[in-house]
């Protein structure tokens, strides 16, 4: 019996360790969802040391939620295993006809695979690459092969409504900047007006706005903007005030249908370089064989880092579907990428059969993935040679991303990864966390609840118990 009471101390040393994972969520995080009056039915929470078996807490963490966009975890860290992190996006141009002393008698195809980050400047060295080749006019039309993607009818206000906001731009396999075009507002006090231009400029702007002496605040809301999209020639008028307080500001807006966009910006870029188009734009297929030209994207390294420090829909989208041409082949589709997923989760021995993917971006009502399948494959992940690519594209806490904000005061400042999500009626986090001790825990934490935005609290309140704990 004196040997019992002799090791009794120990025991409770221990027990704090030993808690099981379906005890109560910690004090801080309760009492904060409590306050805002969101159940524990309408939250999923998983945690687990890196190295351990068993998870160190779950609550309703089988539950499938909506993750909102922590579900690009699943969407990029899919693709550094299946893809490779040194996978290449490439953008082809092909000739149509014979090229005779710079004059192309044919058609330019250009020919896209789902380039996520195919920006201005890539474009514009490509184009560049014709000239330098030779090519100056080009007599036939200009083709636009997009294959690669199965056709979709994408309606870009389906989600919320808004068509003209970039996040709400459809996949396409030759999207060039994301479809979006910058509108830069620079305040002229002299005038007591406002100068707007576009980049790129493809279309024409008119400004009657006037300055004014107010906060800043929500600067668009006291101006009407309005947007005339009928080609050949789309137009923007803006109206009403804008802060002297504003400073320069941009307004990204997605008003042009894909074909004109692509169109438009090549024509602009081709005719600064010295280039002449002859005919129209239209959609079309490559040839077979050797392109003319081509240029590739950036490592699928660095494009997943774009993906998740910043929370790029656009860009996880096409990520998406790339998982869904390989190995299935063109043109891909989102269901051949879902099952190409599941298919290479069940080989790491990862079960999710609650998992809904429509368009691995976590923009969406209907995805679905639950806290502790978020955790387990978090958990896996850390084992995975793409690790250290993955953790590297996740925001650091209180430094960058979509965290570098939030818990700037707190003493886990700089030490945890984590991703976010947030839709209207969610808010998620998920990452990993390295504590005081040196420890790192995987952590999901999803809230599904018309009150899901004031949960930032609680979800804080995780983060610090995991660090300190």
């Amino acid at each position: 019996m004196r040997i019992i009471w002799l090791l009794f101390p120990v025991f409770l040393a221990l027990a704090p360790s030993a808690m099981r994972a379906e005890d109560a969520v910690p004090t801080a995080v309760g009492n904060a969802l409590r306050a805002i009056g969101i159940p524990s039915s309408a939250v999923g929470i998983s945690v687990q040391e890196v190295g351990a078996s068993r998870p160190l807490l779950t609550s309703n963490s089988t539950a499938a939620l909506n993750p909102a966009s922590t579900m690009k975890l699943v969407t990029t860290y899919g693709a550094l295993e299946l893809l490779g992190p040194a996978y290449r996006w490439k953008t082809e141009t092909y000739l149509g006809g014979p090229l005779r002393d710079g004059a192309l008698e044919g058609d330019l195809i250009l020919k896209g695979y789902g380039d996520p980050k195919l920006t201005l400047e890539a474009l514009w060295l490509l184009l560049r690459d014709l000239r330098a080749r030779g090519l100056k006019e080009i007599r036939g039309d200009l083709v636009l092969d997009r294959t690669q993607f199965s056709p979709i009818e994408f309606d870009a206000s389906r989600f919320d409504g808004d068509s003209l906001r970039p996040y709400n731009v459809g996949p396409d396999a030759l999207l060039i900047n994301f479809k979006a075009v910058r509108f830069h507002f620079v305040p002229e006090p002299e005038r007591r007006a406002v100068r707007v231009f576009a980049e790129p400029r493809i279309v024409e702007v008119t400004s009657d706005l006037r300055l004014a002496d107010t906060p800043c605040g929500d600067w668009r809301e006291r101006m009407k903007a309005d947007f005339q999209l009928q080609a050949p020639a789309p137009k923007a008028a803006f109206s009403g005030t804008y802060s002297t307080h504003c400073g320069e500001r941009d307004w990204h807006v997605a008003m042009l249908a894909p074909n004109q966009y692509t169109a438009s910006v090549f024509k602009l870029l081709w005719a600064e370089l010295g280039g002449t188009l002859s005919g129209s734009a239209r959609e079309g297929a490559a040839p077979q064989g050797k392109p003319f030209a081509a240029i590739e994207s950036p490592s699928l390294s660095e494009v997943v880092r774009d993906i998740n420090k910043f929370s790029n829909n656009v860009m996880a989208r096409q990520l998406f579907l790339t998982i869904g041409a390989d190995p299935a082949g063109p043109p891909a589709t989102a269901a051949n990428a879902q099952r190409s997923i599941k298919a290479w989760l069940a080989k790491k021995g990862l079960d999710f059969p609650e998992l809904v993917m429509e368009n691995g971006s976590g923009l969406s009502r209907i995805e679905r993935i639950s806290a502790q399948s978020l955790t387990s494959m978090l958990v896996a992940a850390f084992r995975s040679p793409v690790m250290p690519e993955l953790v590297a594209s996740l925001p650091l806490i209180a430094v960058d991303g979509t965290m570098r904000r939030r818990m700037k005061s707190e003493s886990i400042a700089g030490q945890a990864h984590i991703k976010t999500g947030s839709l209207s009626d969610v808010r998620a986090i998920a990452g990993y966390v390295l504590d005081r001790s040196g420890r790192r825990y995987a952590v999901t934490m999803i809230v599904n609840h018309p009150n899901a935005q004031q949960s930032q609290a609680a979800q804080d309140a995780l983060l610090n118990w995991i660090y300190s704990r």
